[in-house]
């Protein structure tokens, strides 16, 4: 049993003064011959889901205050212990009234370089981005949400890359379930309902040097190629409508991906682009799964 004199209590009046801070113990910036296991560069090392309120520019050019979750990394070299995980997160609140865009995000990267004495640094914003969507004939309003992350790396040339991040969701009417139940009606006089079900589609967006895409923009990409986007406020008269674009919408898994692929190709901020398709089938009990890319060497897969 370890015995001791210390005072077990906590000095709400102690003053830690400059040459207090000074004497405090570094063992992330002590000699590599603290380091445990391979002295090896590692990729990323910092934080993860670090929460905060930023603002961010809508279209209409009317800042929104979100919750973001944070992900922060630099590079460490080998030969060194560590980092100072504390700077990432006090970087952000430099920038919390601000309005946050590509310019301050490459900021941020320099300054992690700069402030952590690393080679290469990344960011990675996630929040949920509200839009208002138009139910289909009632007049009603509603906020659809997306998922969204903004993400960008700067590499040992201050060399920058731009990604954004989104989920869709939409509403896949089977067109085999419904040739067959026409089929039924048409052939025995049998009442039968094609089935469709609550779909999504997971995009990367790899952005080309300087060039812009808003959110909202996005969106609409994927609203002219899908075209069936799940509703916020529904009447009647909107879940027919509804009924009746999934009529005349229907797709296949492989559809999906090739129907956004021909929006988000020819975009001229896209450098690159993943798009994955998933219908959560309603007539099976697995999923069905598309992915495609734009096709650039050594690009997304």
């Amino acid at each position: 049993m370890i015995t001791s004199n210390l005072k077990r209590i906590y000095d709400p009046t102690f003053v830690a003064t400059d040459e207090y801070k000074q004497s405090l113990p570094d063992l992330q910036n002590g000699p590599s011959s603290l380091i445990e296991g391979a002295n090896v560069p590692i990729q990323q090392v910092g934080i993860s889901n670090f929460k905060l309120p930023l603002k961010f520019a809508t279209a209409d050019g009317e800042p929104v205050m979100l919750e973001v979750s944070v992900d922060g990394y630099v590079g460490l070299d080998a030969g060194k212990k560590g980092i100072n995980m504390s700077r990432i997160m006090r970087s952000f609140y430099n920038f919390k009234d601000e309005v946050f865009g590509p310019e301050i995000l490459e900021y941020i990267l320099k300054m992690y370089k700069e402030d952590l004495h690393a080679r290469e640094s990344y960011l990675k914003l996630s929040f949920n981005y509200p839009m208002m969507k138009k139910s289909l004939r009632s007049g009603l309003e509603g906020y659809q949400y997306y998922g969204v992350s903004l993400e960008a790396s700067m590499d040992a040339q201050d060399r920058v890359t731009h990604f954004i991040h989104l989920d869709f969701e939409y509403s896949s009417a089977c067109p085999c379930s419904y040739e067959l139940a026409e089929h039924a009606r048409e052939t025995r006089e049998v009442a039968a309902i094609p089935h469709s079900q609550r779909s999504a589609a997971y995009i990367t967006v790899q952005l080309r040097d300087k060039a812009e895409l808003s959110i909202e923009e996005l969106v609409e990409l994927c609203r002219d190629a899908l075209h069936t986007e799940t509703q916020v406020m529904v009447k009647r008269e909107d879940e027919q409508a509804f009924a009746e674009l999934n009529g005349a919408y229907q797709k296949f898994v492989e559809d999906a991906a090739r129907l956004l692929f021909s929006k988000l190709d020819p975009h001229p901020a896209v450098k690159d682009f993943v798009a994955r398709c998933v219908h959560m089938e309603s007539l099976h009990s697995h999923d069905a799964v598309s992915r495609i890319c734009k096709g650039v060497p050594c690009g997304l897969r």
